[in-house]
């Protein structure tokens, strides 16, 4: 049997890059949201609009995380920009951009998507206290 390993301590650099790649993805959504004709005054209470999908937890963990997650993710968030832009439906593509700043702001932060064990267990590992 494996000893438990703990990945924070082997790899530190792996959690540098993914906030350095979240930093990225908070400047490219915000670039955008201005390219789009975003006004930067509701830039921020946009921002927080993904959170929303935490409501999803009223249904239980596996909804929770399901739900969550697909708010907080590059995947749907390029989705929406690219049909926002390909269907030149600005409202689309502004909601597109606030996604990709949202899940970049979070990946900064450490936050993850969710696995449907509990709200603290992320793809980036556990947050919260240990």
């Amino acid at each position: 049997m494996s000893e438990h390993v703990n990945l924070d301590e082997t790899t530190p650099w792996v959690r540098r890059w993914l906030r350095a790649e979240g930093f990225a993805g908070l400047v490219l959504g915000w670039v955008v949201w201005q390219s789009l004709g975003g006004e930067l005054l509701w830039f921020v209470p946009a921002l927080l609009l993904p959170d929303v999908t935490m409501l999803g937890y009223l249904g239980g963990n596996h909804t929770g995380a399901i739900v969550y997650n697909l708010g907080h993710n590059w995947f749907v968030g390029g989705l929406v920009l690219g049909a926002g832009l390909l269907l030149s439906i600005p409202a689309l593509g502004l909601a597109g951009a606030i996604l990709i700043a949202h899940t970049g702001g979070d990946r900064i932060l450490g936050y993850g998507l969710k696995y449907p064990t509990s709200f603290q267990d992320t793809h980036l590992g556990r947050i919260g206290r240990h």
